[in-house]
């Protein structure tokens, strides 16, 4: 009867560790993006991708070309995540205006502290500020007429959760706008026909894509369309590539690729 009940016991742990073999490691995941698939793609450190300073920026009109693209206008609800030192934040502060709404996102508690301070300093009294998560930028639902994902999308490490928990805070008609540079995503960038998957997985539709010398980049801007998928049902992108990868680039856009 021994032998016996020792027998079932090495196979039941074999078996175990059989399933524990085929099964996929979630550890270096959140408990929170374990529902979602797995981003099949390297990303970028964060806050190791240095841009040029704010007035080289300026002298190109990188913000300004931007806001005009996404038709940012007086009175807009509009969010920066990944906002970091503030270019855009204070920027798209002063053209909503007044009576317009900024939140400022980021994961980077340091950053944001940083960013709290110009904006007492600025009295950006238009302009709020709140920590996001890795797989949830915690946004109030239907609160924002734009969102904003610029030169951070390459960093996100799950982004199907992150922009599934995103989508409910775009008001009727809102749009999400990404800029970001045409290159490996562990290079700090994500090239478009990736970028337009991910999105796509998640509901969304490409309204405008254009390359702009001014943003030393690509923009690209976005729409929900139909249904939210539960997070079982995405099925996740491959880079470009790769074999079987399958990318769609339907859209009103005025440039594709």
């Amino acid at each position: 009867m021994k032998k016996i009940f020792a027998l079932c016991s090495c196979l039941l742990a074999a078996s175990t560790l059989l399933v524990s073999a085929c099964k996929p490691a979630e550890e270096d995941r959140p408990l929170t993006a374990r529902d979602f698939p797995r981003a099949y793609r390297p990303v970028s450190d964060t806050g190791s991708n240095a841009f040029s300073t704010e007035q080289i920026r300026d002298d190109r009109r990188e913000a300004q070309t931007v806001m005009d693209e996404a038709n940012i206008t007086r009175g807009m609800s509009v969010a920066d995540i990944g906002a970091g030192e503030g270019y855009y934040t204070v920027r798209l502060a002063a053209r909503v205006g007044e009576t317009g709404r900024v939140l400022a996102q980021d994961i980077d508690e340091s950053a944001l502290r940083r960013l709290g301070t110009r904006v007492e300093r600025e009295r950006l009294d238009n302009v709020s500020i709140k920590l996001g998560a890795a797989d949830d930028p915690r946004l109030p639902d239907d609160s924002f007429d734009r969102i904003f994902l610029v030169h951070m999308y390459h960093e996100v490490t799950e982004p199907y959760a992150f922009l599934w928990r995103m989508r409910p805070a775009l008001r009727e008609g809102g749009q999400i706008i990404v800029v970001d540079v045409d290159r490996p995503t562990n290079q700090h960038g994500i090239a478009p026909q990736l970028l337009f998957c991910e999105f796509e997985r998640v509901g969304f539709r490409l309204v405008e894509f254009v390359r702009k010398p001014e943003i030393a980049g690509y923009y690209a801007q976005f729409e929900v369309a139909g249904d939210r998928p539960e997070p079982h049902e995405i099925e996740p992108c491959v880079q470009p590539g790769d074999e079987g990868s399958s990318f769609s680039t339907e859209g009103d856009g005025k440039e594709f690729g």
